[in-house]
């Protein structure tokens, strides 16, 4: 990836060294009288910045300190509770992780985020330290060293929503000690049962499950009542930074970013930019510096860019054909023009191919973007701050806005979002829908979908196959994996059929693939369902 490496010339009583990319929209929203040298150069996948000496003026009322060791000093790691921001490797703090991972009072920890990195970066870091006792977070499929400690026994994962740990975090920094969410509600989340910690004999037993929680109907509709996290240390990342602790995020950098640092006893802040107090005007702070206790310039600022996403070019352009590419092009029929849609990860991602002539929808990612555009054209456009859900390099639609997680997942929670497509390994008759957990072989967490298919109101469609690889039908009369939402989906999308899901009269066929007999659907179908008046047929629907 082509970066600039940019060096400010600011006000003598500061000088610091930068790096922005060519997507930065946090650089350009910045006015400021700056004298600007720029030094091109070449990085695949990352951003590097440089390092000076920097001044800053005596200001007693300044947040920043020299180093990560200095803003550290006089907080005890041993059996801390550490929330750490970012998403993926999105707007993780790195100089900070790595100052904490090295601090010689880390010891019997626990670490709080949304994701876990992988083998080395991230909050991967801090548990490759093997001082960290417990994990709470939303997804951990990229960390093999985390699989292998968590089956051993060596680690406690508490697997959390991730719009919950959002909320959590947001409600601490807010003084509100518990409230109540529809997500997880009829789901081995609320009810109990989820392995928290393996025997350490080897055995790949449990030793510990998660508990249930509490439940309350409020309206007819059941919900979880959840806790707020207070972690002692916050570490956060953020674009810029002044002396006084007020921050600027850029992107889906921003993520948990806000919500972490609300919720800390003590917040350190890493910023790829400090500017003096007053550089910023009011309206462009995200983050008020009344939730920071100290700030420290980004010395270790690589911005890894976890999958890097590009369009094709025309000779690579490949035409998506088969069973999945039937699936995608029925369920992009479900956009209606004007709606904000969340789609999920891998077969729910190509429906944006299809997207009917004269149809406009706002594609979000719960990692906090609304507007999502196409993939980076090059490399040297892909921007680490720029991400969907899936961690890919986007780009963002004029119009687009970024957000916090909390916010993100108030959306959703709030069924502001006009329709989810996710993929499922399994669906009821009455609507159940499994996708995160298959106990004994994949614990990778449940991510935002129990977020997204929980709203009240909301309307959600499954796509996927319609058998599993060896013939087994997925569309049953009950669930035998772990759900992910109860009662929840409204259309089950196959390669096979179209069904409607009523909870309580179970499923009608609406739609019937070409080529496809009626014996052969039910075959490949494990329960009964009813047939409307006038099937049409899949393809021509």
């Amino acid at each position: 990836e082509d970066t600039i490496i940019a060096s400010f010339a600011i006000r003598p009583a500061l000088q610091v060294t930068t790096a922005t990319t060519s997507h930065n929209t946090t650089a350009t929203m910045i006015q400021r009288a700056l004298q600007i040298t720029t030094t091109a150069t070449s990085r695949n996948t990352t951003t590097t910045a440089t390092t000076t000496t920097r001044w800053f003026s005596t200001d007693q009322l300044s947040k920043v300190a020299s180093s990560a060791q200095q803003a550290l000093q006089g907080v005890n790691l041993t059996g801390a509770t550490i929330a750490v921001g970012g998403f993926g490797l999105g707007g993780i703090p790195e100089t900070l992780i790595h100052a904490v991972s090295q601090d010689a009072s880390l010891q019997d920890a626990t670490v709080i985020s949304l994701t876990a990195g992988t083998e080395t970066q991230g909050t991967g870091a801090l548990l490759a330290t093997a001082k960290v006792r417990r994990l709470i977070a939303a997804y951990v499929g990229e960390n093999s060293y985390l699989k292998e400690a968590y089956f051993n026994g060596n680690l406690q994962v508490s697997l959390t929503p991730m719009g919950t740990i959002a909320e959590r975090l947001r409600a601490a920094g807010a003084g509100i000690p518990a409230f109540y969410t529809p997500t997880g509600c009829g789901t081995i989340y609320a009810q109990g049962g989820i392995p928290l910690q393996f025997k350490k004999d080897g055995s790949h037993d449990v030793e510990l499950y998660s508990e249930a929680l509490e439940t309350r109907v409020f309206d007819g509709i059941e919900y979880v009542m959840e806790q707020a996290l207070k972690p002692d240390l916050s570490l956060v990342k953020a674009a810029v930074a002044d002396t006084r602790g007020n921050l600027v995020f850029s992107g889906t950098a921003q993520n948990s970013n806000p919500d972490v640092a609300m919720a800390g006893q003590v917040c350190l802040a890493e910023a790829e930019e400090i500017v003096p107090a007053g550089e910023l005007t009011p309206d462009q702070i995200h983050l008020p510096g009344v939730f920071v206790h100290k700030v420290i310039q980004a010395e270790q600022n690589t911005k890894p860019i976890e999958r890097l996403k590009l369009q094709p070019t025309d000779s690579e352009e490949q035409v998506i054909q088969g069973p999945r590419a039937r699936i995608a092009r029925r369920a992009a029929k479900e956009f209606k023009d004007g709606m904000y849609v969340n789609l999920g990860i891998g077969l729910p991602t190509l429906t944006s191919n299809f997207i009917p002539d004269g149809v406009h929808i706002e594609l979000q990612a719960e990692n906090g973007l609304m507007g999502i555009g196409p993939y980076p054209a090059t490399a040297e456009e892909a921007s680490a701050d720029y991400i969907n859900a899936g961690k890919e390099t986007i780009t963002a639609i004029p119009g687009a806005s970024a957000f916090r997680s909390s916010t993100s997942f108030g959306m959703i929670r709030g069924s502001h979002i006009d329709l989810t497509i996710l993929g499922g390994l399994q669906c009821s008759a009455d609507g159940d829908l499994a996708s995160w957990i298959i106990p004994g072989k994949m614990i990778k967490g449940m991510g935002g979908a129990m977020d997204l298919v929980g709203a009240p109101g909301s309307r959600v469609i499954v796509t996927m196959d319609h058998t599993a690889r060896d013939g087994t039908p997925k569309i049953l009369p009950k669930c035998t994996l772990p759900l992910t939402g109860h009662n929840v989906v409204d259309r089950i999308i196959t390669d096979m059929a179209v069904f409607d899901c009523d909870k309580e009269k179970g499923l009608t066929l609406i739609e019937i693939a070409s080529g496809v007999t009626m014996d052969e659907l039910k075959k490949a179908t494990a329960c009964d369902f009813s047939t409307a008046d006038n099937v049409t047929l899949m393809d021509d629907a």
